[in-house]
């Protein structure tokens, strides 16, 4: 207990899934959370489940692909805590679909979302970091390291996240900021987007079944193991690790 004890963090996408499951577990540790979504109703249960176990946390909407908003989420995670030491890039989409049947809105409309908001959360929060220190985890994907002839945009978007990760890394460092950034490479793990990705296909159960395999592991994750990458990379206990990938995923990427 108390792995990150005192420190604020701000977690994008925490109503659900990844996001919900590293707000929960930052909680535990001690940190004071900021839930951002735009799913208003799951956001602020996460954040009321939070203060009811005893700890310290609010809920904010955010929508991370405006600009504007960035800076009053920011803003307010200040004024009402003191600081930011820990974000969570993790607020995401998925599209299925192959760079043939991809559409430049489609393409522009996840990109706004998966790595546009990277860029701005990174940008902001090395802003409101550099007094103190902190660290930035941006949810990158196994599609980040290997393609998927279904997933251009999601691909390109999460290769994004890899690469842009180890500039702003090299930089915090090169500036003599004690700012460290990181990726994080989720294998296929069971959550509402992953539900709903499998629902769509013509027999969910055996597609599940066929995801699973893909594994060397043969099973899915679950949210808390990639909740556990996170508190390790926003806790003291990694302060050697900036610009690298933490790669989560079964084994799927060492095949």
């Amino acid at each position: 207990m108390g792995r990150v004890a005192g420190k604020v963090a701000l977690v994008t996408g925490g109503g659900l899934g990844l996001g919900r499951a590293a707000a929960l577990m930052l909680a535990r540790e001690g940190a004071k959370i900021v839930v951002t979504d735009v799913n208003d109703k799951e956001g602020a249960k996460v954040a009321d489940e939070i203060v009811d176990a005893g700890g310290e946390a609010m809920f904010l909407h955010h929508d991370v692909a405006k600009e504007a908003d960035w800076d009053r989420v920011v803003r307010a995670t200040v004024e009402r805590f003191g600081g930011l030491r820990i974000l969570v890039n993790n607020a995401g989409v998925a599209l299925s679909a192959d760079v043939e049947h991809t559409s430049l809105e489609e393409w522009r409309w996840l990109m706004s979302i998966n790595l546009d908001s990277v860029f701005l959360g990174t940008k902001r929060a090395i802003e409101a970091m550099k007094p103190t220190g902190g660290s930035i985890i941006n949810l990158s994907s196994i599609e980040g390291l290997v393609g998927d002839a279904n997933l251009a945009a999601y691909n390109a978007s999460k290769g994004g996240v890899r690469i842009f990760t180890k500039s702003a890394a090299l930089y915090c460092a090169k500036a003599g900021l004690n700012i460290r950034v990181n990726s994080i490479h989720p294998g296929y793990v069971w959550t509402p987007m992953v539900e709903e990705y499998l629902s769509k296909q013509p027999d969910p159960a055996a597609a599940k079944v066929l995801v699973a395999g893909m594994h060397p592991v043969n099973h899915l994750g679950e949210p808390d193991d990639i909740a556990y990458g996170v508190l390790y990379l926003a806790s003291d206990e990694s302060k050697f690790v900036t610009g690298a990938e933490l790669v989560i995923d079964g084994g799927y990427t060492a095949q």
